[in-house]
């Protein structure tokens, strides 16, 4: 009964396999993200050419499958990706491979196949990647990001963390330049900080599948006495108040002048409006004393005898 059945799952593959026509090809080895990938989309069956199938591209946000083609609307979706069409096969060629836009399921389809396997099994396309590195002062409540160096008190509890995002998790250690010991964590913590925990520091994030793919980043921890701490700490605060200080300013200054320029005009356009009426009713009394003046002239006269 075994045997019946195992032969009947045989001839079932061996006919699913005949009528299956299309097969896609993509890379061998791991993809990083920006590498340049093609896809190949191959015809077994001599009855089709590649003027009749096409690649389509799994949306896991509309969960569904959507035709990929050579028009510019397309190529605005998903950058970077050249089609080919050749005699045996179609080409699906991604320049700069990205992770947001590139990586999911990939197939090709047949255009004018009925069977309901009218195209090749999926393809999976995952990329690798790492961003840059990240170091952040966690020592307080308040998350401060660390550009380069950072300034703490003698006596001080220190507490730093790097951090990116990767394809999948890192493996994070920290390292102090001159020193040989390895902190295997994304967090360094320094207790009751001493003159000599000043240093530069080297934050290194590594892939866990792909050891070549890898970030660090470096800061400089300087330590200060106590008083040297509270000066520096006033004279951050007072330079953060004179910055906004002046900002405020700023825009008040900003203000001012825009409502002055605004008025300006107000008055300017009513002056222009307002002028031509003041003539007139200046002109009126002069043109009336004329007439008065005139008219007494002419009754002064008298009759020559």
């Amino acid at each position: 009964m075994r045997g019946v059945i195992l032969f009947a799952i045989l001839v079932i593959a061996h006919a699913h396999s005949s009528i299956a026509a299309l097969v896609i090809k993509g890379p061998d080895k791991p993809v990083l993200e920006n590498d340049e990938v093609t896809l190949e989309c191959l015809l077994s069956d001599s009855e089709l050419n590649t003027s009749q199938v096409h690649f389509e591209k799994f949306s896991k946000y509309m969960n569904k499958w959507y035709r990929l083609e050579e028009e510019h609307m397309y190529r605005r979706c998903i950058p970077s990706v050249i089609l080919r069409r050749e005699a045996s096969q179609l080409l699906l060629s991604i320049r700069s491979i990205h992770s947001y836009f590139h990586q999911g399921l990939y197939r090709c389809v047949a255009d004018n196949a009925t069977a309901t396997d009218n195209s090749s099994q999926p393809l999976a396309i995952t990329i690798n990647y790492m961003r840059e590195l990240s170091v952040y002062d966690v020592s307080s409540s308040r998350r401060k990001f660390i550009k380069e160096n950072l300034l703490v008190t003698l006596g001080e509890d220190v507490e730093v963390e790097c951090s990116t995002t990767a394809s999948e998790a890192p493996q994070y250690f920290w390292q102090k330049y001159g020193d040989d010991w390895i902190v295997p964590s994304s967090k360094l913590r320094l207790k009751n900080v001493r003159m000599e925990d000043g240093g530069d520091y080297t934050c290194m994030a590594e892939h866990p599948t792909l050891s070549s793919l890898k970030k660090s980043s470096t800061i400089s921890i300087t330590v200060l006495t106590a008083t040297n701490g509270r000066l520096n700490q006033a004279w951050y605060d007072s330079t953060n108040l004179v910055l906004m200080t002046s900002v405020a300013g700023a825009v008040l200054l900003l203000l001012i002048l825009s409502i002055t320029c605004f008025l300006v005009r107000r008055a300017k356009q009513a002056k222009s409006t307002k002028g031509p009426i003041d003539d007139h009713s200046q002109k009126k009394p002069i043109y009336t004393a004329s007439v008065e003046s005139l008219a007494s002239t002419s009754g002064d006269k008298q009759p020559l005898v």
